[in-house]
């Protein structure tokens, strides 16, 4: 731990202040720090870590605003793994620099690259949403991953940045996409479905049918916060340019949905997505999109917990006014909360 602190302190002093055309040294509040993560090794029976075959790869993006769940969310995986040196992290970040630091010394074993992410490819193609977190660029990168990451990655594993997982991801991994399926997920068929679009687009003589015709299930709603893709066949099937072809008729033509980049990926993937076990996706703990009231777990198995919707855990922790549920996101929080003079206040899970 004290290794952590050193090296976050000196990131610390080098950032935290600035100089001026006029020589004048100018102090900037301090950015967030975190205490380094233990080194988790693999156990025994595990393939070495060097065999590309034996690599599960894992997909995130990084941000400010989100950054302490991403941190999180890692460690939790890193945590519940019984190989986690076979686990490689991509981050699609915005802005690299200071986050890689940020990743390095506080993961310093972890296997990571920062890809950055140009968020010009889709700031013309996002409509306004019904919650400005989902009108964020970062939130389409997923739909970017394919064309980001190496060849050499057949298929990652993506997550969100305000979850964290109590099981072995590499039983998500196996996950059997079969011999067609490009995205494999836990599906709600009990949700309304229909609620996920606009009258216009339901009303529309042809949008229904140009989407959900031919189908080889009925559509059903499915979260995309938690993906196993396989890289290769969304390369080969163009998914980057026919997700990018429903943003162009929501903002170009007509209003067919209220929810950032979930929609797009309904329209193209419902009903053909490979069903995994709702246990890696207890979602909604968050709360809904405009009050983020507390949830309780759906019933059944829990293998990762998903605080999607308006509440996060650590915004709540930290104003006094937890969930429930929130106490169980608390010991994988890294973060080195500081009082307002900058002295640290407390150490997580110390």
């Amino acid at each position: 731990m004290e290794r952590g602190l050193i090296v976050t302190a000196l990131l610390l002093l080098l950032t935290s202040a600035t100089t001026n055309a006029g020589g004048t040294r100018t102090l900037l509040s301090p950015g967030p720090s975190f205490r380094e993560a233990p080194a988790f090794r693999n156990g025994n029976g595990c393939p070495s870590p060097l065999s590309q075959e034996s690599t599960i790869h894992m997909a995130m993006t990084l941000d400010s605003t989100y950054l302490r769940g991403s941190i999180a969310g890692v460690l939790s995986v890193l945590q519940h793994a019984t190989c986690p040196e076979n686990i490689a992290f991509h981050f699609l970040a915005s802005s690299p620099r200071p986050l890689r630091r940020i990743i390095a010394s506080t993961f310093p074993y972890l296997s990571f690259r920062i890809y950055r992410f140009d968020t010009s490819l889709v700031r013309n193609k996002i409509s306004s949403s019904v919650r400005p977190a989902l009108d964020q660029p970062l939130n389409y990168a997923r739909i970017y991953l394919a064309d980001l990451l190496p060849k050499s990655v057949p298929r990652v594993i993506y997550f969100d940045s305000d979850l964290i997982v109590v099981d072995d991801v590499a039983k998500l991994w196996a996950i059997d996409l079969g011999s067609t399926a490009v995205l494999a997920a836990p599906e709600y068929c009990h949700a309304n479905f229909t609620s996920y679009f606009t009258s216009r687009f339901w009303s529309d003589p042809l949008l229904p049918d140009a989407a959900f015709g031919g189908r080889v299930r009925t559509p059903c709603y499915f979260n995309t916060g938690v993906m196993v893709m396989d890289l290769e066949r969304w390369r080969s099937g163009k998914y980057t340019a026919k997700l990018e072809w429903w943003m162009g008729v929501q903002k170009k033509e007509a209003r067919i949905y209220e929810l950032g980049s979930l929609p797009p990926f309904l329209l193209v993937f419902a009903g053909e997505v490979k069903g995994v076990e709702h246990r890696w996706n207890q979602h909604g703990l968050g709360g809904d999109n405009l009050h983020g009231l507390c949830r309780d777990l759906h019933p059944g198995p829990v293998s990762l917990l998903h605080w999607s919707g308006k509440g996060k855990p650590w915004l709540r922790l930290d104003a006094g006014r937890p969930c429930s549920l929130d106490g169980l996101w608390a010991p994988y929080d890294l973060y080195i909360k500081r009082s307002t003079d900058g002295a640290v206040e407390r150490f997580a899970d110390d």
